[in-house]
Formats: C-alpha cells, sequence, structure tokens
C-alpha cells in the first residue's frame, strides 16, 4: 500500500524533493508544507498550510494524515529539534537531530569538531569580542579575511573580504550592527582558502555513507561572480573538477571520518551531510557543513538519482543504507538557473506575475518553484530566488544551452540571472591537460586488476614440466620433466568465430573458454600429440574485468580438463578496434608426441578400414555465421525457450560448449590401433576428413548409424539448408573421428566408449577417379527421424500474416523498450510497435522510438484533475492509431480501473521477481532479505490489482553469493530484455489469450 510523505519548507529544493518522491510507486501523496505555487495541487504533490514551527500540532498533522513520513528541506526547523520532537511522537523523519545538525548552526562547534578528528580544515578562530577578532586579524600570520556568522544565516553570513580593513568591516556589521541578528553573536575568523570550491554530499544512516554526484554553486549575483552574495544563483552537477580518485580521498577523509566522529561522540548522524570544501594545492579542506540538501545543489543532484528516493530515505531511517545503496544515471549532466527578483539579495517587489512556464516544461526541462505563490489564479514572484530551471543533458555545454533557454522563455518583471552557471567547469574540460594512456581508453590498472584475479586460476592448471605462474615475460616447459625422450613439438591456434558473438549478446562468458581450449587442443590430437601448455589472447575495446575474469575462469577450467597448462597470455585493450561488450579470443596448444608415434599413419592406411565415429555436444564452435542467420530469420531468438520446462533457452542450446577429447582418447590414438584421427572443426565432415587420408581413399558414411542431435534438425529445417551444405558447415553429431583397422575396430570402440559415446559410422573406400573423398548416405532420413526431437515453441511454424498493433506506454528512458523494438522489427514479428507514449516530455525512451521510426505520444498526467481523465486520454490516442496490445516499459502510473477493464487481457507488464513471491517496487531488496537463491521476472497481463494478473513468461536469474541489490538488479534486467519480447510475441501470435477469470490458456 502506497504512503504519505510530508515535506517541509518552501523553496526550490523542497519542490524538487516533492517532486522526486512523488515518483516512487510506494508513495500515494506528498504534502508540503508551506510550499509554493509549484506544489499547489501538481499531480501527487499538495500544499498544508498546517505550521511547522508548533512541533505538537505537526505531529497531530502527520497521525491524522497517516504521514508515513517527513522529510526536513531548511536547516531551521532541523536546528529548532523539529526532527527529534516528531521522532518522540511516533514520526519518522529524515534529517538529523538538533544536536546532528550543529554541524551547520554552529561554525564555532564545526570547527572545534573538525580539529578534534582531524579533518581538514582552513586554520581559524571564534570570538565573542569584535575587538579581539579585529586583532586578530591584523596579526594573524595567514590570510585571516574569511568572517562568518557562527550561527545559521540563510547561506548568507559568510563574508570573504578582500584585505585586512575589509575583514573588521565585516566583524563590525556582524557582531555591533547585528545584520544576521543572533547569528553573529560569535564569529569565526578564518584563513582565506584558494582554490576551487565544491560541494560533496552523501545520504547516511550514521555508519554507511553514499556518495553523490559532487557539485558546484555559483553565490555571487552576477556573470563572472560579480556582485554580492546570495543563497545560490545556480548549480551544475556533476562537477568534472573532480576525479573519481579524488571523491574517494573526500569521501573517506571528510565525509566518513565526520560520520565516524559524531558516532563516537554519542550524537550519530543521519540523513543528508554536505560538505562545502575547497580544493587546495594541499588537497580538499572543509568551508563549511550543511546537514541537508543545498538549494539549488538539490534540484541538479536529484534528477541525477536512478535509484528510488523514497527506498533510500527509508533505509537511511532503518540504518540499512549498506543494502540499498542509491543508483546514479552515469553519462549525465544537470544544470540549474536560478530567476531572481529584481533587488535581490536586498528589497524585492512581490505579486508580480510569471509567464512563460508551460513553454519552459514543453522544452523537456524541470522548474523547481522557490519564491511563488498563486493569485488570482496567476502564478506570481513572492520571493528573491524565485525559480529554478533544470536541464539534464548527456554533457554540461548541452545543458546550460538548454536551461538558458527555458529561462529565456519565463518572463517576469525585472528577473535577474545568469547566463555562465557551471563556466568553471566548461573551461575547466577545454584546458589543455598532458594526457595519460588512461585519457586514451587504456586502463592499465584494471589490467593488473584482472592479472591478480587470474593468477590463481593460472596456477591451479600446473602440471609436470611447468608451475604455469604468470607474470613473467616468458612460459617455460620442460619437457624432460614431462617424461618424453625422443619428443616432436606439435602446435595449434584456433579462436571461437562467431560462437563469441552469441556468448556476448546471451551475456553468458563462463564456457566460452572451453570452446577456445578444445578448437586447440582437439587439433593436436591430430598428430597424436599430448597438450602440454596453453596461452589465450583476449583483445577488447575496453576492459570489463568481471567479463574477462569470467572468460579466463572457463579457459583455465578447459586446461584442467584437457591436461594441459595455462601457462600465459595477453590481454589487449584497444579502443576503439571493438565495440562496447564486444571482445575477441584465440589461443594456442602446444603439445608433444614422441617421433614413433606421430599420427596420421596414411601408409597404414587401406580400402576396407573402419571409421569410428565419437559424439559431438553440439554444433561445437563452426558454423556459428550461419546459425545467427538462420535465428535471424526465424521465429525464434536466443531467449526462445527450447524446452518445455522453459529453463533453457536457444542460446543456452548454441553455447554448449565443445567436447575436449584429449584425455579420454589419447590414451587409444597411443595404442597403436589408431592409424588416424580427424577433427571435425570448420569445414564440417566433408572437409576434415580427407585432411588425414592419402589421396588416393575416401570414406562412405551413414548417417542413419549416429544420433544426430536435435539443434541440427532444427537447423537443418528452419534454414531450409541442403545436405550437402549441412556436411561442409556442420559436425552433424560427429565431432572426431579415428580410423582404424577392420579387425580391431569393436575393441577401440569399446575403448572409446568408457569415457565417449561413439559408433562404427562408415568405411574407407578407394577413390575411383572424380569421386568425392566424402559421401554421407542417408543424412536426411537421419534428420527427419530425430526430428521430433527439435526445438519446441507455441509459436513455431507459425507465419506471420498480419501485425498486431502495439503501443508502449513510458515514463523515462523506457525499461526494455529497446528490446522490444528490436524484436518487432524482425520479418518474423507478429508484433508491429506503432507508437509509443510517456507522461513526461524530453526523456530518452521518445528519442529511442523517434530514432526507430516510431510514432511518440506526450501525454502529461500534472495537467488532468484525476487518473480516470489522464486514462481517457491515453485511451483516446490508442484508438486514434488502432492500438490493439499494450506493453508497459517503466510506466510510473497507476492505471485506473475502467481502462484496465476495457484492455483486459491486452496489457503486459513486467515485474523483476517470479510473481507469485516478492511483489511491489522493492522486489530485489525482498529477494535478498529472504535468502532465496533464485529469483527472476515475470511478463503478466495487467489486472486491477498490482502485479495480481495471469503469468505469461517466466524466466529465472540465479542469486549469487555477494549480491547487492544494484548486481542483482542488472542480471533480472539482461533476463527482462530476453523475456518481454518473448511474451509479446507469444501474445500477439494469438499462442497465449486470457480467458475466463483471467486465467491463462495455450493454443
Amino acid at each position: 500500500m502506497a504512503d504519505q510523505v510530508l515535506v517541509i519548507g518552501s523553496g526550490g529544493r523542497e519542490h524538487a524533493l516533492a517532486w522526486k518522491l512523488a515518483q516512487s510507486p510506494h508513495v500515494k501523496h506528498v504534502f508540503v508544507a508551506p510550499g509554493n505555487a509549484g506544489t499547489t495541487d501538481s499531480g501527487k504533490i499538495s500544499n498544508s498550510a498546517i505550521s511547522v514551527s508548533n512541533h505538537a500540532a505537526l505531529a497531530q498533522f502527520c497521525r491524522d494524515q497517516e504521514i508515513k513520513l517527513v522529510v526536513v528541506g531548511p536547516e531551521v526547523p532541523l536546528a529548532a529539534g523539529i526532527v527529534d520532537d516528531l521522532t518522540a511522537a511516533g514520526v519518522r523523519c529524515f534529517g538529523p537531530t538538533a544536536k546532528a545538525a550543529q554541524l551547520e548552526s554552529s561554525k564555532s562547534f564545526t570547527k572545534d569538531f573538525l580539529d578534534r578528528h582531524e579533518i581538514p580544515t582552513a586554520r581559524w578562530k571564534s570570538f565573542t569580542d569584535p575587538k579581539a577578532a579585529c586583532s586578530f586579524i591584523n596579526s594573524a600570520n595567514f590570510p585571516a579575511l574569511v568572517v562568518k556568522a557562527s550561527g545559521l544565516a540563510a547561506g548568507k553570513g559568510v563574508i570573504v573580504a578582500s584585505n585586512k580593513e575589509e575583514a573588521c568591516k565585516a566583524v563590525t556589521e556582524i557582531m555591533q550592527d547585528k545584520t544576521f541578528g543572533t547569528a553573529g553573536e560569535t564569529v569565526v575568523v578564518e584563513e582565506l582558502l584558494e582554490g576551487e570550491e565544491v560541494s560533496c554530499l552523501c545520504f547516511t544512516d550514521g555508519i554507511t555513507i553514499a556518495s553523490m554526484p559532487p557539485a558546484q554553486d555559483h553565490k555571487r549575483l552576477m556573470d563572472g561572480d560579480g556582485g554580492p552574495n546570495t543563497g545560490g544563483m545556480g548549480a551544475y552537477s556533476p562537477a568534472p573538477q573532480i576525479s573519481k580518485d579524488l571523491l574517494q580521498k573526500i569521501r573517506d577523509t571528510v565525509l566518513q571520518k565526520t560520520v565516524d566522529g559524531m558516532r563516537k561522540e554519542g550524537v550519530p548522524y543521519f540523513g543528508v551531510l554536505y560538505a562545502g570544501l575547497m580544493l587546495t594545492r594541499d588537497g580538499p579542506k572543509v568551508l563549511e557543513f550543511n546537514c541537508r540538501f543545498g538549494d539549488p545543489e538539490c534540484q541538479v543532484i536529484l534528477p541525477l538519482l536512478k535509484s528510488d528516493l523514497y527506498e533510500v530515505m527509508q533505509a537511511v531511517i532503518n540504518k540499512k543504507l549498506s543494502s540499498s545503496m542509491p543508483v546514479w544515471f552515469e553519462d549525465s549532466a544537470a544544470v540549474t538557473v536560478v530567476m531572481a527578483s529584481e533587488g535581490y539579495p536586498g528589497a524585492y517587489p512581490r505579486g508580480l506575475e510569471i509567464t512563460g512556464l508551460s513553454k519552459a516544461k514543453q522544452l523537456g526541462l524541470e522548474v523547481f518553484h522557490a519564491g511563488t505563490a498563486l493569485k488570482d489564479g496567476k502564478v506570481v514572484t513572492s520571493g528573491g530566488r524565485v525559480l529554478t530551471v533544470t536541464a539534464i543533458k548527456e554533457d554540461l555545454m548541452t545543458a546550460l544551452q538548454e536551461a538558458n533557454k527555458g529561462v529565456a522563455a519565463i518572463h517576469f518583471k525585472g528577473a535577474i540571472y545568469r547566463k555562465d552557471i557551471g563556466y568553471r567547469a566548461i573551461a575547466f574540460l577545454k584546458q589543455s591537460r598532458g594526457l595519460t594512456y588512461k585519457n586514451s581508453g587504456v586502463d592499465i590498472a584494471a589490467g593488473n586488476t584482472l592479472v591478480q584475479k587470474i593468477k590463481p586460476l593460472a596456477s591451479a592448471t600446473s602440471r609436470s614440466g611447468c608451475n604455469a605462474e604468470l607474470g613473467g615475460f616468458a612460459g617455460l616447459f620442460d619437457l624432460k620433466a614431462a617424461g618424453y625422450k625422443d619428443p616432436i613439438l606439435v602446435s595449434g591456434t584456433d579462436g571461437v568465430g562467431t560462437k563469441l558473438k552469441i556468448a556476448q549478446m546471451c551475456k553468458k562468458h563462463d564456457t566460452i573458454g572451453q570452446d577456445l581450449v578444445a578448437m586447440c587442443v582437439n587439433d593436436i590430437l591430430a598428430q597424436g600429440a599430448e597438450p602440454l601448455f596453453f596461452l589465450d589472447y583476449f583483445a577488447c575495446g575496453k576492459l570489463d574485468v568481471e567479463v574477462a575474469q569470467g572468460v579466463i575462469a572457463g579457459i583455465a577450467e578447459a586446461c584442467k580438463k584437457a591436461g594441459c597448462a595455462l601457462l600465459g597470455g595477453e590481454t589487449a585493450e584497444m579502443p576503439g578496434m571493438y565495440p562496447a561488450g564486444e571482445y575477441d579470443l584465440a589461443g594456442f596448444a602446444v603439445g608433444a608426441v614422441e617421433r614413433g608415434q606421430m599420427l596420421p599413419q596414411l601408409e597404414r592406411i587401406t580400402d576396407g578400414d573402419v571409421v569410428i565415429g565419437v559424439a559431438s555436444s553440439g554444433v561445437h564452435s563452426n558454423g556459428y555465421s550461419l546459425v545467427r542467420k538462420i535465428v535471424e530469420k526465424s521465429s525464434f531468438d536466443f531467449s526462445s525457450p527450447v524446452d518445455v520446462s522453459g529453463y533453457q533457452t536457444l542460446g543456452d542450446l548454441l553455447l554448449t560448449p565443445t567436447k575436449i577429447y584429449s584425455k579420454t582418447l589419447l590414451p587409444v590414438l597411443r595404442s597403436g590401433h589408431v592409424k588416424a584421427y580427424a577433427h571435425i572443426t570448420g569445414g564440417g565432415l566433408l572437409e576434415n576428413i580427407p585432411r588425414v587420408l592419402p589421396e588416393s581413399f575416401g570414406v562412405i558414411l551413414d548417417a542413419l548409424t549416429w544420433k544426430v542431435p536435435e539443434i541440427f534438425c532444427w537447423l537443418h529445417k528452419e534454414g531450409n539448408i541442403s545436405e550437402e551444405e549441412m556436411t561442409r558447415t556442420f559436425n552433424c553429431g560427429i565431432g572426431a573421428v579415428l580410423v582404424v583397422q577392420k579387425e580391431l575396430a569393436q575393441q577401440v570402440l569399446k575403448d572409446i566408449e568408457r569415457h565417449e559415446t561413439a559408433w562404427l559410422i562408415g568405411k574407407v573406400v578407394s577413390l575411383q577417379k572424380g569421386s568425392a573423398h566424402v559421401k554421407v548416405h542417408n543424412l536426411l532420413r537421419a534428420l527427419q527421424a530425430n526430428r521430433s526431437l527439435s526445438l519446441r515453441s507455441h509459436i513455431q511454424g507459425k507465419i506471420p500474416t498480419k501485425k498486431v498493433k502495439v503501443a508502449v506506454l513510458i515514463s523515462g528512458t523506457g525499461t526494455n523498450l529497446e528490446a522490444l523494438i528490436s524484436s518487432t522489427k524482425k520479418p518474423t514479428s507478429f508484433a508491429q510497435i506503432v507508437l509509443v507514449i510517456s507522461n513526461k516530455a524530453g526523456v530518452e525512451g521518445l528519442r529511442k522510438a523517434e530514432r526507430a521510426g516510431i510514432s511518440t505520444r506526450v501525454i502529461d498526467h500534472k495537467l488532468y484533475e484525476s487518473r480516470t481523465e489522464f486514462d481517457s486520454a491515453v485511451d483516446k490516442v490508442l484508438e486514434e492509431f488502432s492500438v490493439e496490445l499494450i506493453c508497459l516499459a517503466g510506466f510510473m502510473r497507476i492505471l485506473s480501473g475502467p481502462f484496465v477493464k476495457k484492455w483486459e487481457g491486452k496489457i503486459l507488464n513486467i515485474h523483476p521477481s517470479l510473481l507469485p513471491s516478492f511483489k511491489g517496487a522493492n522486489a530485489h531488496k525482498l529477494v535478498l532479505q529472504a535468502g532465496v537463491r533464485v529469483t527472476g521476472c515475470t511478463v503478466h497481463f495487467v489486472a486491477e490489482e498490482v502485479d495480481a494478473g495471469a503469468i505469461i513468461f517466466q524466466e529465472a536469474v540465479p542469486v549469487k553469493v555477494g549480491d547487492t541489490v544494484e548486481t542483482l538488479s542488472e542480471r533480472v534486467k539482461e533476463a527482462e530484455h530476453r523475456a518481454f519480447p518473448a511474451a509479446l510475441q507469444l501474445v500477439a501470435s494469438g499462442a497465449v489469450q486470457v480467458g475466463e477469470a483471467g486465467k491463462i490458456y495455450w493454443k
């Protein structure tokens, strides 16, 4: 059940907080007290007139309205103990206690605290006597030119003087003239630090901290940092001046030390901790702390938050932040520009009409209200800082340009704003700095990390002759120690071909290493050689350590199966050579054979010798370009289920690793009974067997003598492939063949069958002039005989005569939208996406649709009085496009009962768990808390009850040890990208329908 939330405050920060909280499916309604014109009856958000200074009345209001969370925006209520009082009354609050809020409410307390805990800050001293303060300014051995009112002064109580005279004047104004009232009874005089000023904020539950993207605000009123100091005229995030390494240093030396220090002093700090920092030559130093979100920093940080803010805040209160760390949008930047009243920060007029707000919204911008009010149905000015216009784009330059366009569209008399927000960041980005190897895209540190992770994997493959220790310039192998007397060295090299593409598409990297090893060691067996050591080559555009480790772990495991050592390898990170997420592999095997045991023994091969076929595990690693083309033209994709249970997909089947024959066949090859061995690799049966035969001999094979795996039956039928093409491209179920004397065939077969499945499949014959070296009889009959074992699908064999028209409803990036578009673009698709509707303008999902040539519509839910009215508007557009099915892809609105009833059996949604378990918005968190080992995703029809509609399709995802919400979420998303398109095809084809009482039935 969704909750009601109360946000305390009236500025742009509070509007942004309410806006972000309202996006949560856990939140039914957000009250803002007192709020502004922007938070007046805006969708889930409305204002409340309840007094925020009367904590008893406020607590009663929370009980009456069943408020489940109070979020305090400004510093004054925090310092006044609002969290203490409401918590004591049983109301859950997000924010620090009054004692913890001293980090902001008392500058002298903060400076003492920083010194106690050795957190870097400017040199300083506090004073209650103005004469003593001026004396210190004149005598200090450092530039003591920063004068601060120790108490709260609405962000304006800091004067940065240009000389000692100005600094003394500031002391007089604060302490004697009472410029900031009682806040100036104590002043702090500080050293003037030089450098770049930045803001680093974090969430904290008193133990764990979760850093936010760093930001920078602009305090001065005018462009170029001219004019008087203000509460802030704009901000941007992230600040590029702060590298990942520097942010980690700030996290460790400032934010974490502060939280730890408060806890040690018996004053645990909960909520948002804001550190204002100066990036000096000596490192970052603390200028000040705020005990809440900054304004306007909040308006650029929250739009970059990918996670549910309500969930994060609850995790903070529950002291479980470590298990619910927030996730941020990467490759995005936000800029906000403040529009202020004429005369600000001094006296300013009120009641001036504001126009153009809808134009700014149409530009895809967020306009957060601050000093606004409603008067006679019009939005008017009521404060110094009136509005903040926020743009979220892929880079700062674009975001600034878009924000300035929004500001230009909004008008009120005498409006003041800056046009250069972010100028320091832009200057920083344009600086000519010395390039590093990492700048070019090569991450040496990541490479070193990978080496450390794979060293134990390689070491585990040690064998007689070498110890398989990585890290040297070259690997050594001692043939004598391996027991060889008169050896011949044999080498082979190979790759995995385009089977890699399927592994990368399916994100299954753990078996491809066995393919690489098998392709090499199976080749050198043709000379009778034992594989001794193996080298690998892994090439990529950008190194993903986890992926590379998975691949190399598979290589190491395969080396153990083959009995060879993983002696070394090369990891090549080559920016620009490979697209993101792609990599290539090559392998090199070196083996040895005693001089007298080499194969093939061509002189011994004669007419009538028997051919023994050893079973393959499937397609092995050849012919995948043809395989991929067949799948592309079929009604299947790699996520299609291939058995009744649905647990194995076509991708899983095609990625079955190549068999390694070295350990099982080497004793047979060394027995002296085998005349030749051929690895059935690229070129299939037709081209590999002749490689080990004399020119005057060929073979005749009978396909009815062995079992042809079902995958070949399906490929043959689905691709309409000729028999010759099948035998020239694929192994057709035979991974290797041995040529033996007829009289010894049964004995050799028995020896092989101790470890492998094998058959007597043919014989050696003398070739007539012009005859084929390899003839395969009865292949078509064998393929047809096994067709009953072919792949199963509810839509197999159906041909789409008319495509069902589909609309996709989104609210942002359009989760799964790209996967749905890709699947419906296939000629075999039963569905066609004709429309994408978003309830928000300017979102990435709309751009995805437009790039795919799909019509889009924006229907802003905020413009409608009720859900029913909004849904009615959506329904009209659906009818306009003759839509027959609806997919919800990250659509953050709850559909009304009448709408769901009208479209019963025609709306599909996806949920990130195996329903009916773990319903609701925090499924991953519930899964981890429950300790289950398997989760997944479920595509279901939409019913009036949330997550309760009939289930169409499910895909399981294992829960790994050490999984977090984020890591689990990423793997489930990958499953969603397969499951949703599969479910859409099932429904669009008519294979799945909803019957009576909402039950599924299959055709």
